[in-house]
Parts: structure tokens; C-alpha cells; sequence
């Protein structure tokens, strides 16, 4: 049974939906915590390219690179539900000033690594600095700016780096790795950390729950092991399969221990994570169009870049070109998505940009080897990202909507895991399937369809979910 989200004072509907002024000083804060968003969304993507590179450098074998980016994603998507709640407890400035630190210090072992041990050593603590700043930095944009224009406004920009981060890394990744190596990826996100941390800390203000309850560590030992266990599992999957033992024995640990930490949760008089919170309605559904819009377009850029490269023949600076092409249209997507939540409301608009992102998929389906399917590659896919783009602004101000400032930490970081487990899972799940038949191009239909039907079967899913008084 779903309990309702309180509503919002003023109707979303209702909403202005003119500019909305902020202060010099607001706006200060709003580009520390985007600048460190987007430093994190870059270390996503601007590694991909220099993979080759940094397995010669380092003597590091093929199967071996795969760890240059798990070793990221374990902890960066496994302490994100810990370090939400420890922000809200212990203070939100603190812990983004901590990993803020401690990601850049990372970064910059990174840089300096000399054999594969302390490479992955810093990829690792990069992915825990990055666990502690996305959730508390979420937290201190949504309990900054009030509920309302200024929230929307707020998060379109955030979500605009997000999304552009992703897309910058992959470009800037190549160009960096081409004239410098593949130290200057790593470089560049230390660079980003050095700015952005002196400014911090005479702007950010301290924020806190009122009260002090003691931290559910069982529940923190459990959620943090389920996840690690099922990124884990995940990520080994996107480079080996599902055949190799580990990866279903991780999966079912995983399961296991999300499912104890859900028993845990509902007897223990301090939880990690509120069970009531979860059974929102607008909790529930919006985290699953978040799951489902970040999961299934990560799919597509991953199919696209083989189809560009290996069926179409394009070299890696004219892929980044098409890719460049879906940056600029959510920076466009990033502006007006706030004023178009402003007119229609979050939920709308989460329901018809899920709706748009797989309607624009699916017209992907007609990609053949003729040259003119570039020309739909890049406009489909650019298209489908402003969706893409107004359902991550969108699902963010749905779970979050209506929800307190002392448990804005537990709420964003339900929102950034999803995220990490979105950017995780979609390629083991479906990505897989476009490399593992014999003729790439079919795979790549194959990817689409799928990837089509589960947007837009999410997407009824979520209207039906949200309409309704029950979840």
C-alpha cells in the first residue's frame, strides 16, 4: 500500500512560469554544487576512450581494464544510501568538503599511478569521495533552494551538467588521451576538484536533521554489501558474461542482502532507509522512471558508439561529433525543461519524456550501412536525450517533492542510487546482447527494440502508478 506524498502548497500547474531570479550569492552556490556534479558525471565517461592507452601503459591485460571501471563503480554506487544518511545525521557541508578532498587527491594518485595496484587504488577512492559528494550535494541544492521555480530551476541546470558531463567526458576523454595520454584524464578531474574546493567552504551553509538518532549500522552493513555485491555482479557481466561464477553468486548475495536489509529496516526504530518513505507513491514510481530513463540510454549510447565505429566506419572524433551534437540539445533540453515542469508538474512531465525517449528509440530501428543513417543516428539520439534530460529533472523533483528537510539526504540518496544503478546495470542487461550474435547490425535492432518497449511499458506503468490514489 502507497501513502500519498503531501502536496506541494502551491499546485505545480499553478506555478509561475517566467524566469526565476536568483542572487549573486545563490548563484555561487549553485555552481560549486553543479561544478562538483559535473566533475563526478565526467569521470564516468572521459576514461572509456583511454582504455587502450592505459592497459599499454601500465601493462594491464584486457580482461584487467574492466576494473578501471569497476573499481569506480563499487564504491560510488554502494556507499551512496550510507553517506546520504551520515550527511543528514552529521552534517552535509562536512562530508561534501570530505569527499570533495578526498576525490581529488584521488584523482590525482590516479594520475601518478605507476603500476595497475595504485591506478585502481585511486579509481576506488575516487568512487568513495564521489559517493560522499553526490547524495550530500543533492541534498544542500534541494534544501537551499526552496520547492517551487527556484528547486526546478535549480535541478534543470544540475541536470543539464549531468547530462553533459557524460557527453563532454566522452569527447574531451579522446582529444586529452590523443595529444597528452591518459594521465590527463585523470588531471583534468583533479583540476576540477582544486577549484571548486577553495570556494566551498564560505559559501556552502551547514545543514543537519535537528535530532541526532544513532546510525542503523546493520542496515548500513547490509544495503552497502547488497549493492556492492550487485554492481559488482553487474559490471563483471558487461565484460564476461553471466557464465563465469562469480557474477550469479554476487547477484544472488546481492538479492539476499537487500532483502535482509529490507527486514532490518522494518523492525529497527532508526532506519537507514524509512519503509513509509519508500511506499510514497511518488518515492516509488518517480525512482523507477529514473532507473528506467538512465539505464536504457546508457544501452543506447553504447550500441550507437559500436554502430557508428564498426558498422558505419566513423572514426572515434566523428562518433564524438554525433555525441557532441546530443550535448548541445540537453543544454538546450536543460533551460526549458524547468519552465515546461512549471507549466505541467513534475509527474507529467516525467510520464511524457519517458513516453518521448522511447518513441525516439524506436525510431532508430531503420538504421541499415547506408550513409544516410548517420543522419537519423544523430537526430534520433538527440532528440531522445532532451527526453532523456526532462525525465532525470523531472523523477528528481517527483521524489523529493513534499518530502522534509531532514530527510532530503535519505531521499536524494535514493534518487543519485538509482542513478548509479541505472549508468550500471543497462549494459549487462541488454548492451551484452549486441556483441554476443554474429552480425552487429542485428544486434543493434534487437538492443533498440527492447530498450523501446521497456521505456514506453514504464512509462503506462508510471501514469497508471501516479494517477491513482495506491501504488
Amino acid at each position: 500500500m502507497a501513502i500519498d506524498t503531501p502536496a506541494p502548497a502551491t499546485p505545480p500547474a499553478t506555478r509561475p512560469v517566467g524566469p526565476v531570479r536568483l542572487s549573486t550569492r545563490d548563484r555561487l552556490v549553485l555552481f560549486v554544487l553543479c561544478a562538483a556534479q559535473f566533475m563526478v558525471a565526467l569521470d564516468f565517461s572521459v576514461l572509456n576512450v583511454a582504455l587502450p592507452d592505459l592497459g599499454s601503459g601500465l601493462g594491464m591485460s584486457r580482461g584487467a581494464l574492466q576494473w578501471a571501471v569497476t573499481a569506480f563503480a563499487l564504491p560510488s554506487g554502494g556507499f551512496l544510501l550510507l553517506f546520504g544518511r551520515v550527511g543528514d545525521l552529521f552534517g552535509r557541508r562536512r562530508l561534501f568538503l570530505s569527499g570533495l578532498a578526498l576525490f581529488g587527491a584521488a584523482s590525482l594518485l590516479a594520475a601518478a599511478a605507476w603500476d595497475p595496484a595504485s591506478f585502481l587504488t585511486g579509481r576506488a577512492l575516487q568512487g568513495l569521495g564521489a559517493a560522499a559528494i553526490v547524495p550530500t550535494g543533492m541534498s544542500l541544492l534541494t534544501t537551499t533552494f526552496p520547492e517551487g521555480p527556484a528547486r526546478d530551476r535549480a535541478l534543470g541546470i544540475s541536470g543539464t551538467l549531468l547530462s553533459l558531463g557524460f557527453t563532454i567526458g566522452m569527447v574531451a576523454g579522446g582529444t586529452l588521451t590523443d595529444t597528452f595520454g591518459w594521465r590527463s584524464t585523470m588531471a583534468l578531474l583533479a583540476v576540477f576538484a582544486l577549484i571548486v574546493l577553495p570556494m566551498a567552504p564560505g559559501l556552502l551553509p551547514e545543514s543537519r536533521t535537528p535530532e541526532r538518532p544513532r546510525l542503523d549500522v546493520p542496515g548500513a552493513v547490509t544495503v552497502t554489501a547488497g549493492l556492492l555485491s550487485l554492481i559488482y555482479a553487474m559490471s563483471t557481466a558487461a565484460g564476461h558474461g553471466f557464465g563465469r561464477v562469480d557474477v550469479p553468486v554476487a547477484l544472488v548475495a546481492g538479492l539476499a542482502l537487500l532483502t535482509a536489509f529490507a527486514v532490518i529496516e522494518s523492525r529497527t526504530s532508526a532506519p537507514l532507509v524509512s519503509l513509509p518513505m519508500l511506499r510514497r507513491r511518488t518515492v516509488a514510481w518517480g525512482n523507477l522512471g529514473g532507473l528506467v530513463t538512465f539505464s536504457m540510454m546508457s544501452v543506447v549510447v553504447f550500441v550507437l558508439t559500436l554502430y557508428l565505429q564498426e558498422v558505419l566506419r566513423l572514426s572515434a572524433f566523428e562518433t564524438g561529433l554525433v555525441f557532441g551534437v546530443q550535448g548541445a540539445l540537453s543544454a538546450v533540453a536543460g533551460v526549458l525543461a524547468p519552465r515546461v515542469i512549471g507549466r505541467f508538474g513534475a509527474r507529467r512531465t516525467l510520464v511524457g519524456s519517458l513516453a518521448g525517449q522511447g518513441l525516439l528509440v524506436a525510431a532508430l530501428l531503420p538504421l541499415g550501412t547506408r550513409g544516410g543513417s548517420v543522419w537519423l543516428a544523430t537526430a534520433a539520439v538527440s532528440l531522445a536525450s532532451v527526453c532523456h534530460l526532462g525525465a532525470i529533472i523531472s523523477y528528481g523533483l517527483t521524489v523529493t517533492s513534499g518530502v522534509a528537510d531532514g530527510e532530503q539526504g535519505l531521499a536524494t540518496g535514493l534518487v543519485t542510487s538509482t542513478q548509479q544503478v541505472g549508468l550500471t546495470v543497462g549494459v549487462p542487461l541488454l548492451g551484452v546482447l549486441a556483441t554476443t550474435g554474429g552480425d552487429l547490425l542485428t544486434g543493434v535492432h534487437t538492443v533498440i527494440a527492447l530498450d523501446a518497449v521497456i521505456v514506453l511499458g514504464a512509462a503506462a506503468l508510471i501514469a497508471l502508478g501516479l494517477r491513482g490514489g495506491r501504488a
